[in-house]
């Protein structure tokens, strides 16, 4: 439809509380809204002549179509779309993505344990987590070492030495003084993990503490009372420093939004138990305001947390608040307020929210900077009118013409973008043709856009650069031309050590070695689409070979063996299957599993 179309459908809806689903051209959903009145809401979207802001132009001039779903109330609407927000994952929605990893407090399987924060999972000692936040990781490791004055050195504790400075300043009982036995030390380590399972140490515990330490004094046991002391007042004291920070509301989270241009950044402080026991940040691109961007990220920042406190602290409540405190409350069970502290300790701990959302803000636009400057330098180089904010790379990887497959990367801001990445199985011939692969390759991924079928071949490139020189550009410019597709094309070019050397146009090569960080930039992208597609070319050939020896068995053809491997994942598990268990997979016989079992010795 277009925009009179669309205004037409928008004019027919009724007055009503609801939820209205924009639509593109191939039927995805990119952008979920709820409205008092679904009318008066929808036609703002298409009113000729609208002062809308850029990123609203935009989702507009993608949308096709709309739905809508008429509610009961304007809470229930608030309901339902959060329950679409969070299923469809919009394009033009605020979404609060995780794309940080995952944190572990890690206890080493060394004859010495020490804890440590990771973000590696590597089965080599005793792992807590995962935990989306670094900051409680790292505060609580930070916490537990000090609690429990364990050693953070490299050094041995078998053989005895002189203690380190963290001892004379009381935050380390020294074992490599050999002043205590593996055995004890191991305790102290166990006691330590309780500690982080835990959370924290209640009363109870820390009176348990003081009779096993009165214990030890009685028993002349000095240095593993002073150990129990030490711990005691270690706790105390991290205990009061937590409570300093806020004294007035046992549980509270505090967010505010630091904007520059179109930019901004949402923290979020969280205290449970009057400590602050995790922070958060997000970044937003294409903001209008701060009061717009605050009432839906409140939304979706609850809809699945659980741990929801009395009190929300806020730096604006210019948008329908009320709704949200009503929604909060009832979700919850229990009272809930939104407020903009004006005075005294919520004042204080929102000048600190706001703080840190600006100082993350800047960081990261002086991240971004850079990026841009680096994407500038490499449209001076490149003689693009643009900076090409989204790069697809080609490369064709295949052994002796067999396995020929392809891959495709993105890098996003200079950046790789690893959902926007792509594996080809050539189809069109057999052997080896770089040319006609690459063409085929780039035909295959321009149909998908046309079909506006997949999302992630929605948009298209700024720059496409191919592995390879002027016969790779010269084989894939026809189709761009039969695609009607204006997007700059270049070869990366490589020397006798493949290493990368230039960049290839159709009418020869632009020297970037005297251009370091494009030169590093290119390197980067050329080294990781090779990665990529001879990673996914060994593969097919792994599982080639695995099927070979699978073809040897009676009956078992590559169709059944390629059946077996996707179900078991390994030649060592299927080598070792029951009759049973082959029995059980759809499309293997009676007869077959037999023959298998068998031929294996397991029957």
């Amino acid at each position: 439809m277009d925009l009179v179309q669309l205004k037409q459908k928008a004019n027919n809806l009724p007055l009503k509380p609801g939820v209205y689903i924009m639509k593109d051209k191939g039927g995805n959903i990119i952008y979920i809204g709820k409205a008092k009145q679904l009318k008066n809401r929808v036609t703002q979207y298409f009113g000729l002549g609208n002062q809308h802001t850029q990123k609203v132009k935009k989702m507009v001039s993608f949308v096709e179509d709309f739905e809508y779903i008429i509610c009961d109330s304007e809470f229930e609407a608030l309901i339902l779309e959060n329950s679409l927000i969070k299923q469809n994952q919009p394009k033009y929605n605020i979404l609060l993505k995780d794309d940080k990893g995952y944190f572990y407090i890690k206890i080493t399987d060394d004859k010495w344990k020490k804890i440590v924060s990771t973000k590696q999972y590597e089965k080599d000692g005793e792992y807590i987590g995962p935990y989306n936040s670094g900051f409680v990781v790292n505060q609580t490791v930070d916490q537990v070492n000090k609690i429990f004055k364990l050693p953070n050195c490299n050094r041995s504790f078998d053989t005895k030495s002189k203690p380190c400075l963290n001892y004379h300043i009381g935050i380390c009982f020294a074992p490599c003084t050999n002043n205590i036995s593996i055995e004890e030390y191991n305790e102290i380590i166990n006691s330590a993990t309780d500690y982080i399972k835990q959370g924290e140490f209640s009363e109870n515990t820390v009176e348990i503490l003081k009779q096993k330490m009165e214990n030890a004094a009685e028993n002349l046991q000095f240095e593993t009372a002073a150990r129990l002391r030490d711990r005691i007042n270690a706790i105390s004291k991290v205990n009061e420093k937590q409570k300093v920070v806020s004294i007035s509301y046992k549980n509270q989270d505090v967010i505010a939004t630091a904007t520059f241009g179109d930019k901004a950044c949402i923290e979020v402080l969280i205290f449970r138990n009057y400590k602050l026991v995790d922070k958060r940040h997000y970044f937003f691109d294409e903001v209008n305001n701060k009061d717009e961007i605050m009432g839906e990220f409140l939304q979706q920042y609850y809809f699945e947390n659980s741990n929801i406190p009395n009190r929300i602290l806020i730096d604006t409540t210019n948008f329908d608040y009320l709704l949200l405190e009503e929604w909060l409350t009832k979700k919850s069970g229990h009272k809930v307020s939104i407020i903009v502290p004006k005075k005294s300790d919520g004042k204080k701990l929102l000048d600190m929210c706001i703080s840190n959302a600006a100082q993350n803000l800047s960081e990261k636009t002086k991240r971004d900077t850079k990026e841009m400057a680096l994407l500038n330098e490499l449209a001076l180089v490149l003689g693009l009118e643009n900076p090409p904010k989204i790069i697809e790379a080609y490369d064709i990887s295949n052994t002796a013409g067999e396995n020929n497959v392809a891959g495709m990367i993105v890098f996003n801001n200079a950046k790789p973008y690893k959902k926007g990445y792509k594996r080809f199985k050539i189809k069109s011939f057999v052997g080896q043709d770089d040319y006609r692969s690459m063409a085929e390759v780039l035909d295959r991924r321009f149909i998908e856009y046309e079909k506006g079928e997949d999302i992630t071949f929605s948009q298209l490139p700024d720059l496409i650069l191919l592995d390879g020189a002027k016969g790779q550009i010269s084989a894939v410019l026809p189709i761009l031309q039969k695609h009607n597709i204006n997007v700059p094309v270049f070869g990366m070019v490589k020397d006798s050590k493949h290493r990368t050397r230039a960049i290839a146009t159709s009418g020869g090569d632009i020297d970037i070695k005297s251009t370091r960080k494009v030169f590093t930039l290119i390197t980067n992208i050329q080294d990781e689409v090779h990665r990529f597609a001879i990673s996914y070319q060994r593969k097919l050939q792994s599982k080639k070979l695995l099927s070979r020896e699978l073809t040897q068995i009676e009956g078992i053809g590559e169709k059944k063996a390629n059946l077996l491997l996707k179900h078991f994942k390994s030649m060592s598990k299927i080598k070792t299957a029951k009759y049973e268990d082959l029995v059980s997979i759809k499309g293997i016989t009676e007869i077959n599993a037999k023959k298998i079992a068998t031929f294996f010795g397991n029957l």
